[in-house]
């Protein structure tokens, strides 16, 4: 699977071991960076990570800020992205299950690596589950399009 993965300073130490953890299970993980706990902008790393999603160029995203909060909403700007910030591994699967999303937001000070993990591994292998779901899914899908503004 590929896998985009991005963070901000607060997120670095969290996204380097979900590196390695992906890595180790056989995924491609493209790293869009940060490459230290300096000081970012969050959004900068949203947008990339969300755009390779978005674009096909990447399965899933993955994205690590303090509280994965900021990360959502910037990636949610893009068009074709449903970022879901998630704190337990239910959450990324209902995510996954019921609302299709293709890039989740964690939290690197307020959730255990550990967990984290777990979050990122349920998301990946979790199928969506189409049937009513794809409905609503649909919805939000019209929402981004350019007539949907007019």
């Amino acid at each position: 699977m590929r896998v985009a993965l991005g963070s901000d300073h607060a997120g670095f130490e969290q996204k380097e071991s979900l590196k390695a953890h992906l890595v180790a299970q056989g995924h491609e993980v493209t790293d869009f960076g940060t490459g230290s706990d300096e000081s970012v902008d969050y959004p900068d790393y949203a947008l990339l990570v969300g755009r390779e999603v978005a674009e096909g160029d990447a399965d899933f995203g993955v994205l690590v800020c303090g509280t994965g909060i900021g990360m959502a909403i910037a990636a949610n700007k893009i068009t074709g992205v449903r970022a879901a910030n998630v704190t337990s591994p239910e959450f990324a699967r209902l995510a996954r299950q019921h609302n299709d999303a293709n890039v989740i937001t964690v939290s690197g000070r307020f959730v255990d690596p550990e967990i984290n993990e777990r979050i990122v591994d349920e998301f990946l292998a979790t199928p969506f589950e189409g049937g009513r779901h794809a409905g609503r899914v649909a919805k939000i899908a019209s929402v981004e399009s350019p007539r949907s503004q007019e």
